[in-house]
């Protein structure tokens, strides 16, 4: 079986408070990025087996997504091993969700191939139980997602038409990093009214709570961001943790003629 697994960016992030889990309520809208995916062939085999092409994934097998994802569903569901080849493309240590996208993948592909038929709120369930954005890629379209990000209401963007570009440089930022410097607080404005307004007046009024320290550590981020508004877009900001620097354009010229600050980045564009 062979599927697509895009990414995602974050418009927004609200880090609201400290949960007695240890994890933090948030508020945000995540957008799936059709056109940046990995590729990922799954077929059952005699033993649980997993191969990755393109981009090397920095972290033990013991950890991999993909694997917890097959893992739990054996716990639960009883399913049998698979080799799981990975086409790995979207950049990692990005705020871009490629690891949970890919495990969501996995999760979907599994069910398929064992006649599971397990509806949408039990393959959240599932995802939900392997990190905290992993449960958006079961719907896959753009939602307002708050809780740990698991609970989900779909949002209307009004983007038809406009241009996004996402740049990644070199920079890493990993979760902890991110989360080691962030100061919880309630918006004065929900970003579900925020989301709302028109995109060219969403700089300034729309944040990622995560900027403030990031930037502070990682100033190449700031050029990123500021060379997109200088190009046009209309917003610009950080995804997620970090490192992925996204612009939104209603010029497509503008958009195709944009060019990073330095060199040695990756860059995405796609129309919305």
């Amino acid at each position: 079986m062979k599927l697509r697994a895009n990414c995602k960016i974050n418009i927004g992030l609200d880090i609201l408070r400290r949960r007695t889990d240890g994890y933090h309520d948030l508020s945000t809208v995540m957008m799936p990025v059709r056109g940046l995916c990995d590729e990922l062939e799954i077929d059952p085999a005699d033993t649980l087996r997993m191969e990755v092409e393109g981009l090397e994934i920095d972290c033990p097998p013991a950890e991999n997504l993909c694997l917890r994802a097959w893992r739990l569903m054996h716990e639960r569901y009883g399913v049998a091993p698979v080799h799981i080849l990975l086409r790995k493309r979207i950049p990692f240590g990005a705020g871009l969700g490629g690891g949970s996208s890919d495990a969501t993948a996995v999760l979907c592909a599994l069910d398929r191939l064992f006649g599971l038929h397990l509806d949408e709120s039990a393959l959240i369930g599932c995802a939900a139980a392997l990190g905290s954005d992993t449960a958006f890629f079961v719907r896959n379209t753009p939602q307002l997602c708050t809780g740990r990000g698991e609970v989900m209401a779909p949002v209307r963007l009004p983007l038809a038409g406009h241009v996004l570009v996402v740049v990644k440089s070199s920079e890493k930022v990993s979760t902890r990093e991110a989360y080691a410097g962030v100061r919880p607080s309630e918006p004065a404005v929900p970003l579900a009214e925020l989301i709302r307004l028109p995109v060219g007046m969403w700089q300034g009024r729309i944040k990622n709570d995560f900027e403030p320290h990031v930037f502070a550590s990682h100033p190449r981020l700031v050029e990123v961001r500021r060379s997109l508004l200088d190009a046009g877009a209309l917003y610009a900001a950080m995804s997620g943790s970090g490192a992925a620097i996204f612009g939104i354009f209603d010029d497509a010229v503008r958009a195709e003629r944009y060019l990073p600050p330095f060199d040695g980045v990756f860059l995405h564009r796609e129309r919305l």
